[in-house]
């Protein structure tokens, strides 16, 4: 198994989608909902333990961010997975409130790190630019912008911002964290139901990226701004105060992917590493 794994456990893997509405993002915290929080807490119960089993997440979202292909891994007792395995999906989806889901829990392969394993993350950002609004329905995950969009236009102004950067205009620094990220798609789609989506995928996303791009595109796309102004903020390396985080709801974790079984220690090991652009002095990881 991997080298974080302790003697006595086996790593499981977790497979889940959650409505992030009411909850203040992924990670546990005292006073305040978080799907962590309910997720360790169920776990506790389920297995009926004395310890919380912690868990390790591909992806933080932050609150009101929702998923529907999260991945976590929690590492219990063997003599714990022996027991619970073959309920364990059943018991959770009797405990868990009915905004979390988890839809496998299998043991994992030799080298499985929900995180550091990851070779990408896919979101989707939804809006609607309707005259008269967003469909009752959907108004959970759809932002409403209330200008028409030209979906040409930022699609033409995505393409320069893909490829690895250093995206700390559009991130919310943390301190010790790099900002560098590979963004590997950003496209934006029209449906029949006029419902305007963005699909966006990077090996990582550092904090509010994905909702500041978003902001600045919508600029793009509302004729605000020009097709190769997000490029622009992109290269001046600062925060702009032009570019504003959209909402969370609209935003959601759709898939999480990792290499062939064999590759994924090699895989975490990578991903620890100290992340520079080339010429450029060390930075801290992830």
């Amino acid at each position: 198994m991997s080298g974080d794994l302790e003697a006595g456990s086996v790593r499981v893997r977790l497979d889940l989608s959650y409505d992030g509405k009411d909850f203040s993002g992924w990670a546990r915290q005292a006073t305040r909902r978080t799907v962590q929080g309910e997720i360790e807490d169920a776990l506790r119960t389920v297995t009926r333990s004395s310890r919380t089993y912690d868990l390790t997440v591909a992806g933080r979202t932050d609150a009101g961010v929702h998923a529907r292909g999260q991945v976590a891994h929690v590492d219990l007792p063997e003599d714990v997975w022996a027991e619970h395995a073959d309920k364990l999906l059943r018991r959770l989806a009797g405990r868990l409130p009915h905004d979390i889901r988890v839809w496998k829990a299998e043991e994992a392969p030799a080298g499985f790190n929900a995180r550091f394993a990851a070779i990408y993350r896919r979101y989707a950002y939804r809006v609607g630019d309707h005259v008269g609004g967003v469909d009752p329905l959907l108004r959970g995950h759809v932002l409403w912008h209330d200008w028409p969009l030209d979906v040409d236009a930022m699609n033409e102004a995505s393409a320069g911002l893909l490829g690895e950067h250093d995206f700390a205009a559009y991130c919310k620094r943390r301190e010790g964290a790099t900002t560098i990220r590979t963004l590997q798609r950003l496209e934006w789609v029209r449906g029949d139901d006029g419902i305007v989506t963005a699909t966006v995928r990077a090996d990582a996303f550092c904090h509010n990226m994905v909702r500041s791009l978003v902001g600045a595109l919508l600029f793009v796309g509302d004729g605000h701004r020009p097709p190769d102004w997000p490029a622009k903020v992109l290269a001046a390396g600062v925060r702009d105060s032009a570019v504003h985080v959209v909402r969370p709801h609209g935003l959601t974790l759709e898939e999480v992917g990792y290499p062939a079984d064999a590759l994924l220690a090699a895989r975490s090991r990578e991903a620890r590493n100290k992340r520079t652009l080339p010429g450029a002095p060390p930075d801290s990881c992830c």
